[in-house]
């Protein structure tokens, strides 16, 4: 098993070549990410006495949401960073007192293979030795989510980053992307992104969100199911209006402006369906931008595999799952964003569920009812801010869609044009976009939009991660 010691206190780190085992026998549940959805599912399937094996990329437990410092960073009050905070906490001390489950931190799944016993292939190093096939009873996506990126002239410019970026940055390394960051996009991580910033010092000028936020009047039921949203949306709200922090709705950030680095933005009001209005324009000067339009769902692992998916109301894909976080292969559970963004709160309680169902135990009424509330809160989230197909309205010939591989607007157009493409296979085929680092992840749904297809379509690939040809080439263990 492994031999350095992870966060939680239990063993992870570097495995020899091989497969890693519970006792010599197959774990009885992987869970894959350690962010909210999987730590609660680890933690619960052990308490329940299963044998867990938690896989996860990081080196240190939290995911995205839970990002935190590294301890020799010295970070006094950590805990100022995040919303929900205790969770986390309650969370990682059980872990750590846990003998039920080991934390294998460091490990990219880059594919599963089904069968009565599964097995996740691991890849944590560039050596050939630094592999590892963890085998489990049952296997638990909580993957969680990426950033939606739609482009606009000068977004790759140095001091533009992604909302979910900007929070890394300040979690993880206590550092600011900027001085002065205008914070746009569309969806709530507008609003906890510009929160977070004011709060460590930044200038926010402008919050401009690309919605009106009336979406949310047509779920007023929803709305006070969900007390809780309330009053964190109205903490965020309190916090902006306290640091005289303007909300542009219905506007988006249409062009950045600097050399070597972000010096202005140009904002635009935006008509119902996403188009810029003309002579609406105005100049907002900043060193940096925070932008995002929401998240997509992670579930290449699944979606290779044949699993089951469903088209969200912003027009996102996740995997479809019943209510016991079931997915339609038998052994392969879902939790969190991989079956739909709704937040840490939906996450953990998704997660919850999940192993129960693994354990063969009927889950707690409370569980049940804090995600249904919170998945109806999330469907009604998505819709409020599916984002309109007039924005490509504020793309030039010039701008790059794919940042990777360099493919501007013209090149795609052409490709659908004249080359006939029709959707964004074909666009890739033809233009390279979506074949870079990122592997579609950050243009992805733009190339969809510019080919004449749906966002909504499942992706699908033998390899989720890169991994070293070396450890490929290498026997099964």
């Amino acid at each position: 098993m492994p031999n350095s010691r992870s966060e939680s206190g239990r063993s992870a780190g570097a495995h020899p070549a091989g497969a890693a085992r519970a006792g010599g026998r197959p774990y009885d549940l992987a869970v894959v990410g350690a962010g909210p959805a999987g730590l609660a599912a680890a933690v619960t399937a052990a308490d329940l006495g299963l044998r867990v094996a938690l896989v996860d990329a990081g080196a240190r437990i939290g995911g995205q949401y839970y990002r935190h410092p590294a301890p020799e960073l010295g970070a006094a009050r950590p805990e100022r960073l995040h919303h929900g905070w205790s969770a986390f906490a309650g969370l990682r001390e059980r872990l750590a007192a846990h003998a039920g489950v080991d934390h294998l931190a460091g490990h990219h799944v880059w594919a599963a293979e089904r069968g009565p016993v599964w097995r996740l292939h691991t890849t944590h190093g560039p050596e050939a030795a630094d592999r590892t096939t963890v085998e489990a009873g049952a296997v638990l996506l909580a993957t969680g989510a990426y950033e939606r990126q739609l482009p606009f002239p000068g977004w790759t410019l140095p001091g533009v980053v992604t909302a979910g970026g900007a929070q890394a940055m300040l979690k993880s390394g206590l550092v600011l992307p900027g001085r002065r960051i205008v914070v746009a996009g569309s969806g709530p991580l507008l609003l906890a992104a510009a929160s977070s910033l004011v709060h460590a010092g930044a200038e926010v000028p402008a919050v401009v969100e690309a919605t009106d936020y009336l979406g949310y009047a047509k779920g007023l039921p929803t709305l006070l199911g969900n007390p809780a949203k309330l009053v964190e949306g109205a903490r965020h709200g309190a916090t902006l209006l306290r640091h005289r922090v303007r909300l542009r709705r219905s506007g988006a950030v249409v062009e950045a402006h600097g050399t070597d680095r972000v010096t202005a933005v140009t904002v635009a009001r935006l008509d119902g369906d996403w188009r810029p209005v003309p002579g609406t324009e105005r100049r907002i000067a900043c060193d940096a931008v925070a932008v995002g339009h929401g998240l997509v769902p992670q579930i290449e692992l699944a979606t290779e595999l044949g699993a089951a998916t469903r088209t969200t109301p912003d027009g996102a894909v996740a995997l479809a799952v019943d209510a016991e976080q079931r997915t339609s292969l038998d052994g392969l559970f879902a939790a969190g964003e991989t079956c739909g963004v709704g937040g840490a709160d939906l996450a953990l309680a998704e997660g919850v569920l999940a192993a129960y169902a693994v354990a063969g135990r009927p889950a707690p009424r409370g569980a049940v009812v804090r995600r249904d509330r919170r998945r109806a809160f999330a469907e009604l989230m998505a819709a409020a801010h599916v984002p309109g197909a007039g924005w490509t309205g504020w793309l030039t010939p010039e701008t790059d869609v794919c940042r990777c591989e360099e493919v501007p607007v013209a090149r795609i157009r052409e490709a659908v044009e004249e080359l006939g493409a029709g959707d964004a296979r074909t666009v890739k085929l033809l233009t390279r976009a979506g074949m870079g680092w990122c592997q579609g992840r950050m243009c992805g749904a733009a190339v969809a939009c510019l080919s004449g297809g749906p966002e909504g379509r499942a992706d699908s690939r033998p390899l989720s991660c890169p991994v070293p040809l070396a450890q490929l080439a290498e026997p099964p263990a």
